[in-house]
């Protein structure tokens, strides 16, 4: 069965229990000698049985048949989609995008995916990849699980169907999903041709940031979160089993969908977010606050306060600060920083980015506004306030260097131009 709608639970990280049909989680126990109505019972663990309980993610499924019935794997040919960064030189040239081509040819979710950048591997277990989408159709009698990280994806145009082992994620453009390593899928277009943005972390598990002095309050608040209840497929046939393992893609013959989970609890889970939810907050004095005022979710590294990424957004604001240059000021910074467009226009570009183009930033490579937006900011009236609405960009910010994929050096929609947005900041300095 499939559900006509989906159903979620709220909260980030929570300990859910949830079942398709009542009274088939066992009770007192995760593994009787006999699980209700002929069910197998198995541990999901996505990190060390014995890491801290506040960081331990795991959930017990009860599903129709156990994840170990597949048939051999082999490898699967999508050459567009891969973890090979190279290991030659990366120019620190500052870098952007237009937005992926549509497909030429019926090209589902899988067959869609494509490569920009990337650092560190899953095998180090760090690092992430930066990927795009170009899709048209379904994931027909095909699934798919990613062995090397957990996926966040970003949707930039058309819906989202995603059918999990654990429930459905309806998602559309504003709102993002995360699908925990190791999770097998199959994602389904609503509304046919769909494109955006997928973010595969090597590293440790997508949280919310500390808030500091901040408060209790602020950015991503944990009940906007929400999480599939159980939904499960109980359907024999020829499918298809997509994995991707140590940087490979691999395939399966399954003769039945995977999606059969008929109850599970736990805290480990998919879960989905709507952006325009977020509560921006900003200065109301003078200055323009770092970004990280805007980190919707992290991946801490081993080395405290920085990131082993960052994903942060730059939705619908007011701009009020007085004596101030008030969109993102020119900054070389430490961190790498790929930003994406979803939606609207982007503050600090005047043209060129486009929603579902892209641009990278590597470490130290000097950026910020270009000469219109410069010339428009410095002489604005600041008695005013400046409301930015109608916009979602977004950014993946990363500690080490993102290192291009050649296809994305040499695709076609690369702007070798990109670099002329600042070519018209003038020399303005007065002699005493």
């Amino acid at each position: 069965m499939t559900p006509e709608r989906s159903a979620y639970m709220t909260g980030f990280g929570n300990e859910f229990a949830t079942e398709a049909i009542p009274g088939t989680l066992p009770e007192g126990q995760n593994s009787p000698q006999r699980a209700a109505r002929g069910l197998y019972a198995e541990q999901f663990s996505a990190t060390a049985f014995t890491a801290p309980r506040a960081h331990n993610r795991r959930s017990w499924l009860y599903r129709i048949r156990p994840a170990a019935v597949h048939g051999d794997f082999a490898p699967f040919a999508q050459h567009a989609f891969h973890n090979d960064f190279g290991r030659g030189p990366v120019a620190p040239d500052q870098m952007r995008w237009d937005p992926l081509p549509s497909p030429k040819a019926p090209t589902d979710f899988v067959e869609g995916l494509y490569t920009v950048a990337g650092n560190g591997s899953a095998e180090a277990q760090q690092g992430v990849a930066i990927h795009l989408y170009a899709a048209d159709r379904g994931m027909a009698g095909r699934f798919f699980y990613d062995a090397d990280g957990e996926l966040l994806l970003v949707p930039q145009q058309g819906r989202l169907r995603i059918a999990t082992e654990l429930g459905v994620l309806e998602l559309e453009p504003q709102q993002v999903a995360v699908i925990p390593r190791g999770i097998r899928f199959r994602v389904e277009l609503p509304d046919g041709p769909s494109r955006g943005y997928v973010l595969e972390n090597f590293g440790a598990h997508l949280r919310l940031p500390e808030l500091g002095p901040i408060g209790s309050n602020g950015l991503a608040n944990p009940r906007d979160f929400q999480a599939p209840v159980a939904a499960y497929e109980d359907v024999e046939g020829e499918f298809e089993l997509v994995a991707k393992f140590q940087g490979h893609l691999w395939r399966a013959d399954i003769g039945h969908s995977p999606l059969d989970v008929v109850a599970w609890h736990g805290n480990c889970a998919p879960y989905r977010y709507d952006l325009r939810r977020f509560n921006a907050i900003g200065s109301i004095s003078f200055d323009h606050p770092d970004p990280s005022i805007f980190t919707v979710l992290t991946s801490p590294s081993d080395t405290p306060g920085t990131a082993n990424v960052d994903f942060a957004i730059f939705p619908p604001r007011w701009l009020v600060a007085q004596h101030s240059f008030r969109p993102p000021w020119f900054h070389r910074n430490v961190a790498s920083e790929f930003m994406g467009l979803v939606h609207g226009a982007y503050d600090a570009k005047a043209e060129g980015f486009q929603p579902g183009g892209a641009s990278l930033h590597n470490c130290m490579s000097g950026h910020g506004p270009d000469a219109a937006t410069f010339d428009k900011a410095s002489n604005a009236d600041l008695s005013m306030p400046d409301v930015i609405a109608d916009t979602m960009a977004f950014m993946f910010e990363t500690r080490a260097v993102l290192r291009p994929t050649a296809q994305a050096l040499a695709a076609p929609h690369r702007q070798q131009g990109y670099r002329q947005c600042w070519a018209g900041l003038r020399r303005n300095f007065q002699h005493p």
